[in-house]
């Protein structure tokens, strides 16, 4: 297959379109979750616009046609994004998504969705101290596997080793083995975390990923 014409550049306030669309057609276990969620902005609201709103300098894009057809994005700190995030973002948000009053039962995907937005303090736990940057990475299918992700992270690795951040962890759904072969081969490891629930943390070093 011939490899799409995909450009590395960084994230424009006029891809904001392009990161919801991605984050919807990628959120659920790396495919589209647009049957999941009546609201199509919710998910980009927890785990794509605050990164670029609050550390638009660590997004990067791969753009084909005009149009982001991938991205990553994350944080340098993950305790200072957190103290962020509850007092610039969430703010923003709690007219359209109120926080549940009470866990549903049974528990709907955007009901959990909207728990974990009204609870950034989730992702500080003292197991991940020594990785204190956090990222997230999406592609479209039809950019997948011509090492498009390979490229995202090494630009976005590069970025937060210049600024000193020594290490950086993710959390992904363990059932999406696809993505946990994709972290393999770019040098991340499992970082235990006791009671992780559906997902799995990996973590690395910011230096250079392994070679191919």
């Amino acid at each position: 297959m011939t490899r799409p014409a995909g450009i590395l550049r960084p994230y424009r306030p006029e891809d904001r379109e392009a990161l919801f669309d991605i984050c919807v057609r990628t959120g659920h276990e790396g495919g589209d979750s647009r049957h999941l969620y009546p609201d199509p902005d919710l998910l980009p609201n927890i785990f794509a616009a605050p990164y670029v709103a609050l550390e638009p300098e660590l997004a990067f894009v791969v753009e084909d046609g005009g149009r982001a057809v991938g991205y990553i994005l994350g944080t340098a700190d993950t305790a200072s994004f957190v103290s962020r995030y509850r007092t610039e973002w969430l703010p923003s948000l709690t007219g359209r998504y109120p926080a549940p009053v009470q866990p549903q039962d049974p528990p709907t995907p955007a009901g959990m969705m909207t728990g974990l937005m009204h609870d950034p303090e989730r992702m500080v736990l003292p197991e991940l101290d020594g990785y204190p940057a956090h990222l997230h990475i999406d592609l479209l299918p039809s950019h997948q596997r011509y090492g498009y992700g390979r490229a995202l992270m090494e630009t976005f690795l590069g970025a937060l080793h210049a600024r000193g951040v020594p290490a950086v962890h993710l959390s992904m759904v363990t059932s999406n083995t696809p993505a946990r072969a994709f972290y393999d081969r770019v040098g991340f490891h499992e970082i235990a975390v006791p009671d992780p629930g559906p997902v799995t943390y990996l973590g690395r070093s910011t230096a250079a990923t392994p070679p191919r």
